[in-house]
């Protein structure tokens, strides 16, 4: 696969403040901020949005891993459709897995097969189609406060 194109536009060119709750992607329609629940640890991570019944839009959750590492998610006890935005180490959305199925235990891999680099770093859930409807695309950049700040691809101001 070839390597991936970066679709962020220069820095400065979005106006937008990064704050620990809150991640924001450079979409065409300019900075599209998202409220989350961090999933740092080992157990949140394992419990994810299990049981939820709901999630609103411009919400998630963002899981956080301490290198970037291959990953995939499954639905196990989970009851509401998800979309899944695996990003690497840099903030670039490396690739979409959309309307992941309830309670679906099929690995979700969050590479292509092919992929120059399948390391991940985060994993975004929204509840299901939300990526697209907020314009979402591989190759768009996310400022987290989380991400390592001196090789984002969108650095917090």
């Amino acid at each position: 696969m070839p390597l991936l194109a970066v679709l962020t536009p220069p820095v400065g060119a979005v106006s937008f403040t990064c704050s620990p709750d809150k991640v924001v992607f450079a979409t065409l329609d300019g900075a599209t901020s998202i409220s989350v629940e961090i999933a740092d640890t080992e157990a949140e991570r394992a419990r994810g949005l299990m049981f939820r019944e709901h999630l609103g839009e411009k919400e998630g959750m963002l899981f956080i891993y301490d290198s970037p590492r291959p990953v995939a998610f499954w639905m196990k006890n989970t009851v509401i459709p998800l979309d899944m935005v695996f990003l690497d180490a840099r903030g670039v959305i490396r690739l979409i897995h959309s309307n992941a199925r309830p309670h679906d235990e099929t690995p979700i891999p969050g590479a292509a097969p092919g992929d120059d680099d399948p390391a991940r770093l985060m994993v975004l859930e929204l509840a299901g189609g939300e990526a697209a409807r907020l314009g979402l695309e591989p190759g768009m950049g996310m400022a987290s406060t989380r991400l390592p700040q001196s090789g984002a691809v969108l650095p917090c101001p």
